[in-house]
């Protein structure tokens, strides 16, 4: 699978989002309006819409990112892997930041991102909030009017699917399918709002992100028929 293309050239990249606000009372009583709209769409009749409050950091309209984590290949066998967070309460912040670093990394010309679900939620999610907070999205992530062949978006998901469109697979089954160390070991996607906002425990939220990102890279090596990234080989920076 994937036979031009290089480990080297591939950022791995995993979001955590949450939403706008602790509780549904405290958004502005539009968003208050909006929210019991879209929450309809999926809340049984003997729920309120907050009830569901907290899968509204699935969405870009109601909720932000406060973790990115990235990962990167920088050697050859034996695979050695970087790992680097952007992570805090300025969304906006972080995503400067991220950018700033996706921008001089998409100057190779082979770059490519790789992500778990990243064409249904990473990649689009990351897009809106650029757009929400007023910011230029970078180029490799603006595939509007593209080319099948020019965009530059990988997605586990999408590869394992070969085409089957019916199903969904977690991380979490992928990776134990596979024999690959799971990356919920700690905690997983539905505790992240609770952590943040009620211990606001958010480098326990990113390093948990980094998991999700080292999954992802192990998976992909494995569809590659690759050597598996050993845990000594794996550090975490402040700067590729």
């Amino acid at each position: 699978m994937l036979p031009n293309v290089r480990p080297e050239d591939i950022l791995f990249l995993d979001i955590e989002t949450v939403p706008l606000a602790a509780s549904c009372k405290m958004l502005d009583q539009a968003s208050q309006v909006l929210w019991d709209k879209k929450s309809k769409q999926f809340r049984n009749e003997s729920q309120s819409a907050e009830d569901v409050y907290e899968r509204a950091g699935i969405y870009a309209e109601f909720g932000k990112i406060i973790c990115i984590s990235v990962g990167l290949i920088k050697e050859k066998e034996p695979f050695f892997f970087r790992l680097k967070s952007f992570f805090g309460d300025d969304e906006k912040v972080l995503l400067a930041e991220f950018s700033s670093m996706l921008n001089k990394f998409s100057k190779n010309r082979e770059a490519l991102l790789c992500a778990h679900n990243g064409k249904e939620f990473d990649y689009p999610y990351i897009a809106r909030r650029m757009i929400i907070n007023r910011m230029i999205i970078p180029d490799i992530l603006d595939n509007a009017g593209r080319k099948p062949w020019e965009v530059k978006l990988l997605d586990t998901l999408d590869l394992w699917k070969f085409g089957d469109y019916k199903s969904y697979t977690s991380l979490d089954l992928l990776t134990t399918t596979l024999n690959i160390p799971t990356p919920k070991d700690d905690i997983d996607g539905s505790m992240v709002a609770g952590i943040y906002y009620k211990e606001h425990d958010i480098r326990r939220i990113a390093r948990y992100c980094e998991k999700d990102v080292l999954a992802v890279a192990r998976v992909l090596m494995r569809f590659m028929n690759l050597a598996d990234i050993e845990e000594d080989k794996i550090e975490s920076v402040t700067q590729f």
